[in-house]
């Protein structure tokens, strides 16, 4: 049995983004809304799946693993929303169907397919492993501040990043995620995200889909062209005391 009060804050955002998509001109169809259940328990993570989300995100990977493995055959997506350890990249790679938090050359190394020989028939990668076929989808973050802590590529390293990407075996760039900086109107930083999503399509014309916009300000962010929206407390409400586990 679900909660009754998770039942009516999903219904509450899922209203709030028709609503939000309605003003804009915009498909709710075209909308996909990624939880995000950071420090929640697999249990909320089953009831929203009782209400019918299929979309999850997580920014921790002993958390999203643990998670993962748990609810292995559920037919839920994880998104890897958090910043990435080069070390874990292969890791997450294991069991993300899409990553939002792409912002370097080393990183895209560390999650791009290895390449075989293609001289020698059914050749193994480099490390004598069986080649992997599957695609990513992911990414590329855009950071808005002036803080390299922030994570997310600068815009002047923007394109470069993105040619990366789009270069890269194994890798399908969806299009481009940030943050609105504290601080700032999220309007305003929304609608810079979806001009640097319009000159990047000069690059990679698929690339056309904007993962922006949280739980405060995901209104501003449909106006604006999101197209991924990562919604955690609105929903899952306050998170409960962070557990013990090591970050990503």
């Amino acid at each position: 049995m679900t909660d009754p009060l998770l039942s009516q804050r999903l219904a509450d955002v899922r209203g709030g983004i028709i609503d939000a998509a309605r003003l804009a001109g915009r498909s709710v169809d075209d909308i996909t809304t990624v939880v995000v259940t950071k420090f929640q328990p697999v249990s909320l993570v089953s009831e929203l799946i009782e209400l019918g989300v299929r979309d999850f995100g997580e920014s921790r990977h002993q958390e999203a693993q643990a998670k993962a493995t748990e609810l292995a055959g559920s037919g839920i997506r994880w998104h890897f929303v958090g910043q990435v350890q080069g070390k874990k990249a292969r890791q997450i790679r294991s069991y993300a169907s899409v990553i939002h938090s792409v912002d370097r050359d080393s990183l895209v190394t560390g999650l791009a397919s290895p390449v075989p020989d293609a001289s020698v028939p059914g050749a193994s990668v480099p490390d004598g492993s069986v080649p992997d076929t599957s695609v990513l989808d992911c990414f590329v973050q855009v950071n808005l501040t002036e803080d390299p802590a922030r994570g997310g590529v600068s815009i002047p390293d923007l394109a470069p990043l993105v040619e990366r990407v789009i270069a890269a075996p194994g890798l399908r760039l969806l299009g481009l995620m940030a943050v609105a900086p504290l601080g700032a109107d999220p309007k305003r930083s929304f609608a810079l995200v979806s001009e640097l999503g319009s000159q990047m399509r000069g690059i990679a014309p698929d690339a056309r889909y904007l993962s922006m916009g949280m739980s405060q300000d995901y209104a501003a962010a449909i106006a604006e062209g999101a197209t991924h929206l990562r919604i955690g407390t609105a929903i899952t409400g306050n998170r409960p005391a962070a557990v013990n586990l090591k970050t990503s």
